[in-house]
């Protein structure tokens, strides 16, 4: 007779391969646009990057 633990690694290993043998929807997603200055730091302000102000109502 096999081991609890052998019989739960077998039933453990069926659910991934069960898991893995599912169809998987790939949406077709647009490629990032590089924009000039996007790779520099977050943290640089020098004034280039535009900023605002959002307002939310809330009553």
């Amino acid at each position: 007779m096999l081991d609890a633990y052998v019989i739960e690694e077998i039933k453990r290993r069926e659910r991934e391969q069960r898991r893995d043998d599912r169809p998987v929807i790939e949406l077709p997603l647009p490629q990032p646009v590089h924009r000039p200055g996007a790779d520099e730091p977050a943290d640089r302000d020098d004034g280039r990057k535009d900023r605002g102000v959002v307002i939310i109502d809330l009553g």
